[in-house]
């Protein structure tokens, strides 16, 4: 298949990118490098089948042909990280709404197969964990401008299942569960990379809020394959997905491992959320996936546990 990869120059992209190529088929990458960078697909330059295009996904001329194109489009183009979606939350909704309303548009024109990747955010204060696909969401206060990111998201699942629904365009939505790996930066508040980063450094380990907050965290390659299978599974059309891992750990046990992984000196202190974002932020207490219906329809199962994922990251960083 040719697939067309919005954010194709991000940290899951690029690795969608890179297994879509080792599996023999076609890749365009669009990205416009805010998030991106272009370091993220030079080793992929020059490779059979792969093209891409510094580009927004906003641009409609440029999409619309690199839509015609493909066979499947993964959206994955988004403002992502904590830090930039409390500073640029104008940005976050803008970027996530009209960026999903423009693929759906152009894709429906040829009724191409589109991937929406979401996130676990979207189930905001929800305390029923593990979290399932069909569990109420519970978002927070509007003024609390950490919940814009989670409902613009929601925005893009409610609009493409609307699509799905009465134009029958053909939909997957994925709902993303703290992916980590090679290549993800701590710039925008992504905690693996930032704990590695800075323990090896012998920086303070800095865990934002008390680190009872607990998170599951999935491998790269273990999303990216699930993403590949689903899209040559015609029972996951309309259908939304936790992609993830169950295993969940406090972000201050996080800390400690990293610590003791990386043999670092570095000492672990804790900085209020009030001072690491805004006054009154709030946050997610837990994030745990159900990631029962993904096992049941493609035998899905995470195959890179926390430690080798850490490790993975740890060795990442120490080749830069």
């Amino acid at each position: 298949m040719r697939a067309l990869i919005t954010g194709g120059a991000g940290f899951v992209g690029s690795h969608l990118a890179e297994t879509l190529l080792d599996r023999g088929h076609e890749v365009l990458a669009l990205d416009n490098l805010a998030t991106g960078s272009i370091d993220n697909i030079s080793h992929l330059k020059g490779r059979a089948g792969f093209a891409y295009a510094i580009e927004s996904v906003t641009n409609e001329p440029v999409l619309a042909e690199l839509i015609d194109r493909s066979d499947v489009v993964f959206h994955l183009a988004a403002a992502v990280g904590v830090k930039l979606i409390v500073e640029e939350p104008v940005h976050t909704i803008e970027t996530n709404v009209h960026g999903t309303e423009v693929v759906l548009k152009h894709a429906n024109k040829k009724k191409k197969l589109v991937v929406i990747a979401s996130t676990s955010e979207v189930y905001g204060k929800s305390t029923a964990v593990p979290f399932r696909e069909d569990a109420d969401l519970v978002m927070g206060p509007t003024p609390k401008h950490r919940w814009a990111y989670a409902c613009s998201k929601a925005i893009d699942e409610f609009l493409a299942l609307a699509y799905w629904k009465e134009k029958k365009l053909p939909v997957i939505i994925v709902r993303l569960f703290n992916t980590v790996g090679p290549r993800q930066t701590g710039q925008y508040g992504m905690v693996l990379p930032t704990f590695v980063r800075q323990a090896l450094a012998g920086h303070p380990i800095t865990v934002f809020g008390d680190g009872t907050q607990s998170r599951s965290f999935t491998y790269v390659g273990d999303v990216v394959d699930a993403l590949v299978k689903l899209v040559q599974e015609p029972r996951a059309v309309g259908e939304v997905f936790n992609i993830g891992n169950g295993a969940e750990i406090s972000i201050a046990d996080l800390a400690t491992k990293v610590k003791a992984l990386t043999r670092s000196e570095s000492p672990i202190v804790t900085i209020p959320y009030d001072q690491a974002y805004e006054a009154g932020f709030e946050d997610m207490p837990r994030r745990v996936p159900d990631i029962g219906k993904l096992r049941t329809l493609i035998g899905y199962e995470p195959k890179v546990q926390l430690d080798e994922i850490v490790c993975r990251v740890i060795d990442y960083f120490r080749k830069r």
